[in-house]
């Protein structure tokens, strides 16, 4: 009998100590709308938490009916992520920010956002363009220069297969290789004698355009595309409505509705362009059950 209570003792202090090691983990997503409410449905696939099926794929922090395992989910500018990741037991980070920072989902992440490709897909990217400045036919001729198998191979390529194109391509026929990349990305095109048209973006991955540019060349198009960069994620829209830009491409189809609808921008997407899936990263955790395992288990 001594020796049962001395086990059944032991056990007990094994126990407490497991539970004294698990605390709160915090988890960084993006404060932004649309990717908010992805975030949420990645942690929810992750088993963390449970989500009002009300909701839908929109869900917001309100929408979470139970947490299944101690964690703070934490919404920050989604800029701020990567620099940031150390400060969290994981954070999910879309590929605009990801892939420049040198994070892969494929090699990196824990877990990746479930994607389709089809039409509806509301987090299918864009290029965007006024709505009054829709049928412009120099920004078709720069949709179709996009829309083309040699932007889909660098999309695939040059991303490392972390993103998709959302433009008909051949899969079984990838030619372009790692090493056909710095040239690419070191053409420079004259701007004299061109139609420019001021493209903004997000993050510093946007080589593609170098391709796109060479492709309106080799068409002798007469266009010049003029990258604009911007920081954070509120301010190409803004940029364009005030027609500070010509169009922009750094988003997907839902945030665009919900800016247009919060901000009251006339913006419309003109071209598809790629999917790039939310995926959860962490520096301290190698997988979703390490993170579990340190947060503990809410009964």
């Amino acid at each position: 009998m001594k020796k049962l209570i001395a086990v059944l003792s032991a056990l007990v202090i094994l126990s407490l100590a497991g539970a004294a090691l698990a605390e709160t983990q915090l988890i960084g997503v993006p404060n932004d709308g649309t990717n908010l409410s992805r975030a949420i449905k990645l942690l929810e696939a992750a088993g963390f938490i449970e989500v009002d099926p009300a909701a839908g794929y929109t869900p917001e922090l309100k929408d979470v009916t139970k947490y299944l395992y101690d964690i703070e989910i934490s919404p920050v500018a989604a800029n701020t992520l990567t620099s940031t990741l150390d400060d969290y037991a994981g954070a999910t980070i879309n590929g605009t920010y990801s892939i420049s920072f040198g994070l892969n989902p494929n090699t990196d992440g824990l877990i990746i956002e479930k994607q389709n490709e089809g039409e509806d897909n509301p987090y299918v990217n864009v290029i965007v363009a006024r709505t009054a400045e829709k049928d412009n036919e120099i920004y078709k001729k720069i949709v179709e220069a996009y829309q083309t198998q040699a932007v889909a191979e660098y999309t695939l390529v040059d991303g490392k297969y972390a993103s998709f194109p959302a433009f008909p391509y051949d899969a079984e026929n990838i030619s372009l290789t790692e090493a056909d990349l710095p040239a690419i990305i070191a053409y420079e095109s004259p701007r004299e004698g061109k139609q420019v048209v001021r493209v903004g973006v997000c993050g510093s991955k946007h080589d593609s355009w170098k391709l796109i540019q060479r492709l309106l060349d080799e068409q002798n198009a007469g266009i010049y595309i003029e990258i604009v960069e911007f920081d954070a994620y509120n301010l190409p829209n803004e940029a364009l409505n005030s027609g500070d830009i010509d169009l922009n491409a750094f988003q997907h189809k839902a945030y665009l509705a919900n800016d247009c609808a919060a901000n009251g921008y006339d913006l419309t997407p003109i071209g598809d362009t790629a999917i790039a899936p939310l995926t959860l990263y962490s520096k301290k955790f190698d997988s979703v059950d390490a993170i579990k395992e340190a947060a503990g288990k809410l009964e």
